[in-house]
């Protein structure tokens, strides 16, 4: 049986700080590298306030920080934005406030490569940006 995005959310990962293995865009080999479970990726979108955008980038930036690293994995932070998006919207659609899911849309835009990805589509996540204020 497929796991929902909710168990693969609340699943605990191997998360910790390793060095990088090897060069990638921003990460360095040998940068002490932060490699996020998908709730820590989740709680920490949910500390961003209403109305306040934040991109990729600067998340990984952000959890590298919090968590006594140089940098995130850029590979394992797309795998968890879109377990999020996806736990939030499954949670949605099973009768939760808005209120009460990770907005994810205050770091993916309508055009983010992950957004393209995600089952229900960039409107919704145009629509929420828009909602708050924020550049689609």
């Amino acid at each position: 049986m497929v796991k929902s995005w909710n168990d693969r959310l609340n699943t605990p990962g191997i998360n910790g700080i390793k060095p990088s293995p090897r060069t990638v865009g921003d990460v360095v080999e040998g940068q002490s590298m932060l490699v996020p479970t998908a709730r820590q990726v989740d709680d920490f979108i949910r500390s961003i306030p209403e109305g306040v955008e934040m991109d990729v980038r600067a998340l990984r930036t952000a959890l590298a920080i919090e968590h006594g690293a140089e940098v995130t994995c850029p590979v394992t932070i797309g795998y968890h934005l879109r377990t999020v998006a996806e736990a939030a919207h499954e949670d949605l659609e099973r009768g939760m406030a808005l209120s009460d899911v990770a907005p994810f849309w205050r770091v993916l835009g309508a055009g983010t490569p992950t957004t393209g990805r995600l089952s229900f589509g960039a409107k919704f996540v145009a629509a929420q940006r828009k909602r708050e204020g924020l550049k689609p």
